[in-house]
Protein backbone atom coordinates (compact mmCIF):
# COMPACT_ATOMS: atom_id res chain seq x y z
CA UNK A 1 0.00 0.00 0.00
CA UNK A 2 1.17 3.48 0.84
CA UNK A 3 3.36 6.09 -0.81
CA UNK A 4 5.44 3.36 -2.09
CA UNK A 5 8.28 4.87 -3.73
CA UNK A 6 10.73 7.32 -2.81
CA UNK A 7 12.02 8.50 0.47
CA UNK A 8 15.35 8.99 -1.14
CA UNK A 9 18.13 9.57 1.34
CA UNK A 10 18.12 10.39 4.96
CA UNK A 11 21.35 12.37 5.10
CA UNK A 12 23.03 11.77 8.41
CA UNK A 13 26.81 12.33 8.67
CA UNK A 14 27.53 8.90 10.15
CA UNK A 15 25.10 7.01 7.88
CA UNK A 16 25.41 8.47 4.37
CA UNK A 17 23.75 5.53 2.64
CA UNK A 18 20.85 5.12 5.02
CA UNK A 19 18.22 4.66 2.37
CA UNK A 20 18.16 5.24 -1.37
CA UNK A 21 14.45 4.58 -1.86
CA UNK A 22 11.42 3.80 0.24
CA UNK A 23 10.10 1.97 -2.20
CA UNK A 24 -18.19 -2.83 21.20
CA UNK A 25 -20.48 -0.58 19.62
CA UNK A 26 -22.01 2.04 21.90
CA UNK A 27 -25.54 3.22 21.26
CA UNK A 28 -28.39 1.20 19.79
CA UNK A 29 -27.02 -1.71 17.81
CA UNK A 30 -29.23 -4.48 19.19
CA UNK A 31 -32.13 -6.14 17.39
CA UNK A 32 -35.54 -4.53 17.75
CA UNK A 33 -37.73 -6.37 20.28
CA UNK A 34 -40.97 -7.85 18.93
CA UNK A 35 -43.89 -8.92 21.15
CA UNK A 36 -46.37 -11.59 20.04
CA UNK A 37 -49.78 -10.25 19.06
CA UNK A 38 -52.61 -10.54 21.59
CA UNK A 39 -55.95 -11.92 20.41
CA UNK A 40 -57.69 -8.60 21.16
CA UNK A 41 -55.30 -6.51 19.06
CA UNK A 42 -56.56 -5.00 15.84
CA UNK A 43 -55.60 -6.09 12.33
CA UNK A 44 -53.58 -2.90 11.88
CA UNK A 45 -51.60 -3.65 15.01
CA UNK A 46 -50.92 -7.18 13.81
CA UNK A 47 -49.87 -5.82 10.41
CA UNK A 48 -47.41 -3.42 12.01
CA UNK A 49 -45.99 -6.22 14.10
CA UNK A 50 -45.59 -8.49 11.10
CA UNK A 51 -43.76 -5.67 9.32
CA UNK A 52 -41.39 -5.37 12.25
CA UNK A 53 -40.77 -9.10 12.17
CA UNK A 54 -40.00 -8.96 8.44
CA UNK A 55 -37.47 -6.15 8.84
CA UNK A 56 -33.86 -7.28 8.95
CA UNK A 57 -32.30 -7.28 12.38
CA UNK A 58 -29.56 -4.79 13.09
CA UNK A 59 -26.02 -6.17 13.14
CA UNK A 60 -24.34 -6.42 16.51
CA UNK A 61 -21.00 -8.18 16.11
CA UNK A 62 -17.96 -7.21 14.08
CA UNK A 63 -18.61 -10.10 11.72
CA UNK A 64 -22.24 -9.03 11.21
CA UNK A 65 -21.25 -5.43 10.45
CA UNK A 66 -18.65 -6.61 7.96
CA UNK A 67 -21.14 -8.91 6.24
CA UNK A 68 -23.68 -6.08 5.98
CA UNK A 69 -21.00 -3.73 4.63
CA UNK A 70 -19.93 -6.23 2.00
CA UNK A 71 -23.54 -6.62 0.90
CA UNK A 72 -23.99 -2.84 0.73
CA UNK A 73 -20.80 -2.27 -1.28
CA UNK A 74 -21.72 -5.08 -3.68
CA UNK A 75 -24.99 -3.32 -4.44
CA UNK A 76 -23.24 -0.89 -6.79
CA UNK A 77 -21.23 -1.61 -9.92
CA UNK A 78 -18.15 0.05 -8.48
CA UNK A 79 -16.74 2.72 -6.18
CA UNK A 80 -14.32 5.62 -6.36
CA UNK A 81 -11.91 6.58 -3.56
CA UNK A 82 -9.52 9.47 -2.93
CA UNK A 83 -6.21 8.30 -1.45
CA UNK A 84 -3.63 10.25 0.53
CA UNK A 85 -0.49 8.73 2.01
CA UNK A 86 2.78 9.60 3.66
CA UNK A 87 5.89 7.54 4.36
CA UNK A 88 9.02 8.71 6.12
CA UNK A 89 12.28 8.01 7.93
CA UNK A 90 13.42 10.14 10.88
CA UNK A 91 16.75 10.19 12.70
CA UNK A 92 18.20 12.79 15.06
CA UNK A 93 15.27 15.07 14.31
CA UNK A 94 15.91 14.97 10.57
CA UNK A 95 13.22 13.51 8.36
CA UNK A 96 12.99 12.44 4.77
CA UNK A 97 9.47 11.74 3.53
CA UNK A 98 7.42 10.97 0.46
CA UNK A 99 3.71 11.65 -0.02
CA UNK A 100 1.20 10.10 -2.36
CA UNK A 101 -2.16 11.17 -3.76
CA UNK A 102 -4.38 9.12 -6.06
CA UNK A 103 -7.86 8.35 -7.30
CA UNK A 104 -8.84 4.68 -7.17
CA UNK A 105 -11.77 3.21 -9.07
CA UNK A 106 -12.74 -0.34 -8.25
CA UNK A 107 -15.49 -2.62 -9.57
CA UNK A 108 -17.35 -4.97 -7.26
CA UNK A 109 -18.08 -7.86 -9.61
CA UNK A 110 -15.90 -10.81 -10.50
CA UNK A 111 -13.23 -10.71 -11.60
CA UNK A 112 -12.15 -7.70 -9.60
CA UNK A 113 -10.83 -4.82 -11.67
CA UNK A 114 -9.13 -1.73 -10.30
CA UNK A 115 -7.59 1.38 -11.82
CA UNK A 116 -5.52 3.91 -9.91
CA UNK A 117 -3.93 7.14 -11.11
CA UNK A 118 -1.77 9.15 -8.75
CA UNK A 119 1.42 11.02 -8.06
CA UNK A 120 4.33 10.31 -5.73
CA UNK A 121 5.86 13.50 -4.29
CA UNK A 122 9.42 13.50 -2.97
CA UNK A 123 11.95 16.33 -2.58
CA UNK A 124 9.70 18.71 -4.46
CA UNK A 125 9.38 16.43 -7.47
CA UNK A 126 6.20 14.64 -8.53
CA UNK A 127 6.28 11.31 -10.35
CA UNK A 128 3.08 9.94 -11.89
CA UNK A 129 1.99 6.40 -11.16
CA UNK A 130 -0.72 4.29 -12.80
CA UNK A 131 -1.96 0.89 -11.66
CA UNK A 132 -4.38 -1.67 -13.08
CA UNK A 133 -5.51 -4.88 -11.38
CA UNK A 134 -7.26 -7.45 -13.56
CA UNK A 135 -7.74 -11.19 -12.94
CA UNK A 136 -5.40 -11.15 -9.94
CA UNK A 137 -2.54 -9.49 -11.82
CA UNK A 138 -1.25 -6.00 -11.08
CA UNK A 139 0.22 -3.76 -13.80
CA UNK A 140 2.24 -0.80 -12.56
CA UNK A 141 3.85 2.13 -14.38
CA UNK A 142 5.87 4.70 -12.46
CA UNK A 143 6.89 7.70 -14.52
CA UNK A 144 5.68 9.44 -17.66
CA UNK A 145 4.34 8.04 -20.90
CA UNK A 146 7.69 6.51 -21.84
CA UNK A 147 8.00 4.43 -18.66
CA UNK A 148 7.73 0.66 -18.82
CA UNK A 149 4.93 -1.36 -17.29
CA UNK A 150 5.79 -3.90 -14.61
CA UNK A 151 3.42 -6.71 -13.76
CA UNK A 152 3.02 -9.58 -11.33
CA UNK A 153 0.46 -11.32 -9.11
CA UNK A 154 -1.24 -8.95 -6.73
CA UNK A 155 -0.41 -11.43 -3.96
CA UNK A 156 3.31 -10.68 -4.46
CA UNK A 157 4.41 -8.25 -1.69
CA UNK A 158 6.09 -6.00 -4.25
CA UNK A 159 2.75 -5.38 -5.94
CA UNK A 160 0.50 -5.81 -2.90
CA UNK A 161 2.27 -2.82 -1.33
CA UNK A 162 1.30 -0.67 -4.32
CA UNK A 163 -2.40 -1.49 -4.56
CA UNK A 164 -4.90 0.54 -2.52
CA UNK A 165 -8.22 -1.32 -2.28
CA UNK A 166 -10.54 -0.18 0.54
CA UNK A 167 -13.23 -2.72 -0.42
CA UNK A 168 -10.74 -5.55 0.12
CA UNK A 169 -10.29 -4.26 3.69
CA UNK A 170 -13.63 -5.88 4.53
CA UNK A 171 -12.08 -9.32 4.06
CA UNK A 172 -8.95 -8.26 5.94
CA UNK A 173 -11.02 -7.27 8.97
CA UNK A 174 -12.87 -10.58 8.86
CA UNK A 175 -9.46 -12.21 9.10
CA UNK A 176 -8.48 -9.97 12.01
CA UNK A 177 -11.67 -10.90 13.86
CA UNK A 178 -10.96 -14.60 13.33
CA UNK A 179 -7.32 -14.26 14.45
CA UNK A 180 -6.88 -15.58 18.01
CA UNK A 181 -4.69 -12.59 18.79
CA UNK A 182 -7.35 -10.17 17.55
CA UNK A 183 -10.61 -11.95 18.39
CA UNK A 184 -12.50 -9.57 20.66
CA UNK A 185 -9.73 -7.01 20.20
CA UNK A 186 -11.37 -5.09 17.36
CA UNK A 187 -13.07 -1.99 18.72
CA UNK A 188 -16.52 -1.14 17.42
CA UNK A 189 -17.35 2.52 18.03
CA UNK A 190 -20.50 4.47 17.13
CA UNK A 191 -20.04 8.19 16.60
CA UNK A 192 -22.99 10.10 15.20
CA UNK A 193 -23.87 8.81 11.74
CA UNK A 194 -20.88 6.51 11.44
CA UNK A 195 -19.43 3.30 12.85
CA UNK A 196 -15.72 2.66 13.20
CA UNK A 197 -14.07 -0.74 13.35
CA UNK A 198 -10.54 -0.42 14.67
CA UNK A 199 -7.71 -2.94 15.09
CA UNK A 200 -4.49 -1.94 16.79
CA UNK A 201 -1.53 -3.32 18.66
CA UNK A 202 0.24 -1.85 21.66
CA UNK A 203 3.94 -1.06 21.54
CA UNK A 204 6.03 -4.24 21.69
CA UNK A 205 9.14 -5.88 20.31
CA UNK A 206 8.54 -6.88 16.70
CA UNK A 207 9.53 -10.48 17.44
CA UNK A 208 6.64 -10.77 19.94
CA UNK A 209 3.81 -9.52 17.71
CA UNK A 210 4.91 -10.16 14.13
CA UNK A 211 2.50 -13.12 13.72
CA UNK A 212 -0.58 -10.97 14.24
CA UNK A 213 -2.25 -10.40 10.88
CA UNK A 214 -2.37 -6.62 11.04
CA UNK A 215 1.32 -6.53 12.06
CA UNK A 216 2.24 -8.85 9.19
CA UNK A 217 0.75 -6.26 6.88
CA UNK A 218 2.86 -3.50 8.46
CA UNK A 219 6.01 -5.61 8.26
CA UNK A 220 5.35 -6.20 4.56
CA UNK A 221 5.38 -2.42 4.16
CA UNK A 222 8.56 -2.02 6.23
CA UNK A 223 10.55 -4.82 4.57
CA UNK A 224 11.78 -2.97 1.41
CA UNK A 225 13.17 -0.14 3.54
CA UNK A 226 14.58 -2.52 6.14
CA UNK A 227 16.46 -4.40 3.42
CA UNK A 228 18.13 -1.16 2.35
CA UNK A 229 18.95 -0.26 5.92
CA UNK A 230 20.57 -3.69 6.36
CA UNK A 231 22.68 -3.05 3.28
CA UNK A 232 23.73 0.29 4.77
CA UNK A 233 24.90 -1.35 8.00
CA UNK A 234 21.83 -1.30 10.23
CA UNK A 235 21.93 -4.73 11.85
CA UNK A 236 19.30 -4.56 14.63
CA UNK A 237 17.49 -7.87 15.09
CA UNK A 238 13.70 -8.14 15.23
CA UNK A 239 13.88 -8.51 19.02
CA UNK A 240 15.42 -5.01 19.14
CA UNK A 241 13.08 -3.40 16.61
CA UNK A 242 10.04 -1.91 18.35
CA UNK A 243 6.56 -1.76 16.91
CA UNK A 244 5.60 1.70 18.12
CA UNK A 245 2.10 1.42 16.68
CA UNK A 246 0.04 -0.44 14.13
CA UNK A 247 -3.52 0.71 13.66
CA UNK A 248 -6.08 0.04 10.96
CA UNK A 249 -9.60 1.44 10.89
CA UNK A 250 -12.66 1.01 8.73
CA UNK A 251 -15.42 3.62 8.98
CA UNK A 252 -18.94 2.65 7.84
CA UNK A 253 -22.07 4.72 7.36
CA UNK A 254 -24.34 3.84 10.31
CA UNK A 255 -27.45 3.69 8.12
CA UNK A 256 -26.29 2.18 4.83
CA UNK A 257 -23.20 0.30 6.13
CA UNK A 258 -21.27 1.51 3.10
CA UNK A 259 -17.57 2.28 3.54
CA UNK A 260 -16.84 5.93 4.27
CA UNK A 261 -13.12 5.61 4.78
CA UNK A 262 -10.27 3.23 5.48
CA UNK A 263 -6.98 4.10 7.18
CA UNK A 264 -3.73 2.32 7.97
CA UNK A 265 -0.98 3.69 10.20
CA UNK A 266 2.21 2.13 11.44
CA UNK A 267 5.51 3.16 13.01
CA UNK A 268 8.65 1.22 13.90
CA UNK A 269 11.73 2.24 15.91
CA UNK A 270 15.00 0.71 14.73
CA UNK A 271 18.12 1.14 16.90
CA UNK A 272 21.37 2.14 15.22
CA UNK A 273 24.64 3.42 16.67
CA UNK A 274 23.11 4.60 19.93
CA UNK A 275 20.38 6.43 18.03
CA UNK A 276 16.94 5.46 16.73
CA UNK A 277 15.71 5.40 13.16
CA UNK A 278 11.93 5.81 13.02
CA UNK A 279 9.98 4.48 10.04
CA UNK A 280 6.36 5.63 9.71
CA UNK A 281 3.52 5.32 7.28
CA UNK A 282 0.02 6.82 7.20
CA UNK A 283 -2.55 6.20 4.46
CA UNK A 284 -6.22 7.21 4.31
CA UNK A 285 -8.79 6.38 1.64
CA UNK A 286 -12.06 8.32 1.50
CA UNK A 287 -15.09 7.16 -0.49
CA UNK A 288 -16.07 9.63 -3.20
CA UNK A 289 -19.16 7.75 -4.44
CA UNK A 290 -20.32 5.08 -6.87
CA UNK A 291 -18.35 4.34 -10.03
CA UNK A 292 -20.48 3.27 -13.00
CA UNK A 293 -17.85 3.14 -15.73
CA UNK A 294 -15.75 0.28 -17.01
CA UNK A 295 -12.07 -0.50 -16.47
CA UNK A 296 -10.20 -1.64 -19.56
CA UNK A 297 -6.50 -2.22 -20.00
CA UNK A 298 -4.82 0.08 -22.54
CA UNK A 299 -3.22 -1.49 -25.64
CA UNK A 300 0.29 -1.35 -24.19
CA UNK A 301 -0.83 -3.43 -21.20
CA UNK A 302 -2.90 -5.83 -23.27
CA UNK A 303 0.25 -6.53 -25.25
CA UNK A 304 1.95 -7.63 -22.02
CA UNK A 305 -0.89 -10.04 -21.28
CA UNK A 306 -0.53 -11.56 -24.75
Amino acid sequence: MRPRAAVTALAVPFLPLLCTALTGCSGDTGADSVRPAKPAESKSARGTEQSEQAAPTKPRTVEEFLARAKEAMSGMKGWSFAVKGREGLTMQGRENAATYTATVRRTTGEPRTLHSTGTIHSKGVGKPEEIFVVDGTAYVKEGGSGADWKHGPVSDPEFANKVEDPVAALDLFRGYAADKEWGGGISLIRSGAQLELRARTASAALSKVRERDVVKKAVRELDPTLEQLRAAGVTASESRITVERVEESLVLDASTYRIRSHAFRCAFRIPYGGQTIRYSQDVTEHAEGPFTGTIALPPTVRAIRG
